[in-house]
């Protein structure tokens, strides 16, 4: 019986073919995997065209889903290999690490190492033993650029029990080796003869079993004894080369996944070639310009670098620098070959919790794949796979997990298309594991969330957003429990301003239900109930308010006035413009009389003439300064273009501004500035103008007539696109 201990470096492609080459030679009758023993039943998969690398094996803790790890594994990496190896040919594979039934239980630093006199960096001690300051450049050039086989796993075992010596490992390390051995040993006691165990080469002088000065089973039992425990699940899920690497935090992780694939796939000096061309076709698809020259002039450099740096063969250094020098574009060939953009995928029957399971067979349905790129997706919600697209988004933001960012202005629920920003993290992972508790599908889940979510809201307007993003998300059974909510919170709660802060949200629920195919006649009982007692409490409610309550009561103000036209609500025709009116000419601030004004000039009850006289009350020399200052601000918020069309009204301020005594004047400029400066430059450059005696600019069109066959061949196009009937041409 004897053991192979096969010393690697994780994410390695050297170390990973160096472990085939061994398992050929070695034909072991069994293979132990340095992983948690908990993913031995998982490690069945590898090998099913399914599942492709890089993915990761995620352990988390089922009463507490947030407390899980990562376990990476890249078609470069040792281990992904090993069990590949054994998979093939039905030789038995089983993980030997620590289980995370243990390291979940408690909080452990895995990779501390008590100082004991030897520096805690072993392949930076041996490549500064070898006179080398780049620990990484070392490794690559002895390690992963060659894929020795047996030879190279000899080599290494004797480096790290030299570089071991003198350290003393902390608690978490000497159980995670102790496991470690009661496993091998275990395989040994099942009589097996040749016993393969692939590990972190840090770890190979410990798992010597036969070695004196190797703790005994025993001594290991005893380390093991007392630990705490949790029941813990493992599953499948997709990775990236992005998150593999080294800056992303992943503490094996390598800092170019990209390249290290490379150089697995195609190891050896045929492969710098084969890089250059993969370099020449992203650049080729970035429109820059790289020709045959380049490549065969990019090739030579990087040996003749290689050479002058003393190197065996050129290495990612040598490779980048040669295709900055001869190709150009090294940020964009950092990205794509260097890091690159892979991402892996998961097999549907693979260990899944079902709301994940559910979440991918939408997600293929859909045709969104979860890639680590930032992109952006255009939906057309007329369409079946729009809306499906826009259905899942928004229910997978209803549940917690935020894969897409609906743009503002692009994605209101007043249009018929949204633009989402997307991007997948693996971490989304486990927040899909934290909420599979509400349902084990997505439309389940984003129910019962929403439901939670307006259970607890604290206001109107977070009740009437659940209700929005029930709608938005197709969630028929969250719409009635959160109606009811918000029926029951709007009848007693006494805060005029909220109630008008919720008509918004509602009025796009109410308004677009159709666009959606969802139903929104729920809330029209809720939504003519807010509109009474608005009406009845927003005099009393605009009484007395100091600057900033009047600023947000004139958006609550304007957001009514849109929310009731965009309903076409009744109340809009008498009820709101006699509210307005009140409020115009009675007592309160005048930013809240100016905005009420402005709103009943912009919908046409009040004739030009009543504006003109309420303007003038407003700036009549017996009205403050400071007064007259807030009713222009609250008139005038937003847009000047009333002044720039109406000669009248922009006399009567004219005026009012000419007859300030200087003192007045610096009173009233500040609070003149920020509305004015709140206009548009083209808007400002036209009153300059109009005030200056000058005429308003006419922008000149392209004739002073139209071409009426080419508006009529327009018109057609605008009827299709309504679907309305075309009528037959003469």
């Amino acid at each position: 019986m004897v053991v192979h201990l096969l010393g690697i470096r994780h994410h390695g492609p050297g170390s990973a073919r160096s472990v085939v080459r061994a398992l050929d030679e070695l034909q072991p009758s069994v293979v132990l995997v340095e992983s948690p023993v908990e993913t031995t039943s998982a490690f069945s998969w590898v090998g099913d065209p399914g599942l492709e690398p890089p993915v990761a094996l995620l352990g988390h803790v089922v009463d507490d889903p947030r407390r899980a790890a990562f376990a990476p594994l890249a078609a470069f990496s040792p281990e992904w290999q090993a069990v590949r190896w054994a998979n093939e040919r039905e030789v038995p594979v089983e993980a030997i690490d620590l289980p995370l039934a243990n390291t979940l239980a408690v909080s452990l630093d895995d990779d501390e190492l008590i100082d004991g006199g030897a520096p805690l960096d072993p392949l930076g001690a041996l490549s500064a033993a070898a006179g080398e300051p780049d620990a990484e450049r070392w490794w690559d050039d002895v390690i992963e650029h060659r894929g020795d086989g047996l030879p190279a796993f000899a080599a290494v075992s004797e480096a790290m029990a030299a570089v071991r010596s003198g350290t003393v490992p902390s608690t978490s390390e000497l159980r995670r080796e102790a496991h470690m051995r009661k496993c091998i040993r275990a395989a040994l006691k099942a009589g097996h003869d040749q016993v393969v165990v692939v590990c972190g080469a840090w770890h190979v002088p410990a798992l010597d079993v036969e070695a004196r000065d190797v703790p005994n089973a025993t001594t290991d039992a005893t380390t093991l004894r007392g630990m705490a425990k949790a029941k813990v699940a493992v599953s499948w899920v997709p990775w990236t080369h992005e998150r593999l690497a080294a800056a992303t935090g992943y503490g094996a992780g390598v800092a170019s996944p990209g390249w290290y694939d490379h150089v697995f796939r195609h190891p050896g000096r045929d492969g710098v070639a084969r890089f250059f061309v993969d370099a020449a076709r992203v650049l080729r698809d970035a429109d820059m310009s790289a020709s045959p020259d380049h490549l065969i002039a990019a090739t030579r450099m990087a040996d003749t670098l290689a050479t002058m740096r003393g190197r065996p063969q050129p290495g990612l250094t040598e490779v980048l620098d040669a295709a900055d020098s001869v190709m150009g574009g090294l940020p964009l060939v950092r990205r794509q070959l260097v890091v690159g953009q892979a991402i892996g995928s998961v097999p549907d029957d693979a260990p899944q919790v079902p709301l994940a399971r559910d979440l991918a067979r939408r997600q293929r349905s859909a045709r969104l794949r979860p890639d680590t790129g930032d992109r952006r997706v255009e939906l057309d919600l007329r369409t079946p796979n729009g809306r499906r697209r826009s259905h899942l988004l928004h229910q997978v933001a209803a549940i917690g997990v935020p894969w897409g960012t609906l743009e503002a202005g692009r994605g209101s629920s007043g249009t018929f298309r949204e633009t989402w920003r997307l991007t997948w993290r693996p971490e989304w992972s486990v927040r899909v594991i934290e909420f599979a508790a509400f349902g084990t599908t997505v439309e389940r889940a984003a129910t019962a969330r929403l439901i939670e979510r307006a259970g607890a809201a604290s206001s109107l307007v977070e009740l009437a957003d659940a209700l929005d993003r029930a709608l938005l998300s197709a969630l028929p059974d969250a719409i009635d429990p959160v109606v009811h909510l918000l029926a029951t919170r709007a009848a007693n709660d006494p805060d005029t301003g909220q109630l008008m802060a919720a008509l918004g949200p509602l009025a796009q629920a109410r308004r677009y239900g159709d666009v959606r195919s969802t139903d929104a006649s729920a809330m029209a009982s809720v939504f003519d109930g807010l509109v009474v007692r608005v009406l009845a409490g927003v005099v009393p409610a605009c009484a007395s308010l100091d600057d900033d309550a009047a600023a947000l009561m004139v958006e609550r103000l304007s957001g009514m006035q849109q929310a009731l036209a965009l309903v076409d609500h009744a109340a809009r025709e008498r009820s709101f413009p006699r509210v307005l009116a009140q409020l115009s000419e009675g007592s309160g601030h005048g930013r809240v009389h100016g905005r009420a004004t402005r709103i009943l000039h912009d919908t046409g009850y009040w004739a030009v003439h009543q504006v003109e006289q309420r303007l003038g009350r407003a700036l009549s020399a017996g009205t403050p300064p400071a007064t007259g200052a807030a009713f222009v601000e609250g008139f005038l918020a937003g847009s000047g273009t009333v002044l720039v069309h109406d000669a009248d009204l922009r006399s009567v301020v004219d005026r009012w501004l000419s007859s300030l005594t200087p003192q007045a004047f610096d009173e009233t400029v500040p609070l003149l500035r920020r509305t004015f400066g709140a206009f548009e430059s083209a808007e400002r450059r036209q009153l300059g103008r109009l005030v200056a005696g000058a005429e308003r600019e006419v922008v000149v069109g392209f004739g002073p007539g139209h071409d009426e066959a080419r508006a009529a061949a327009a018109l057609v196009t605008v009827r299709h696109l309504l679907g309305l009937s075309v009528p037959e041409a003469p």
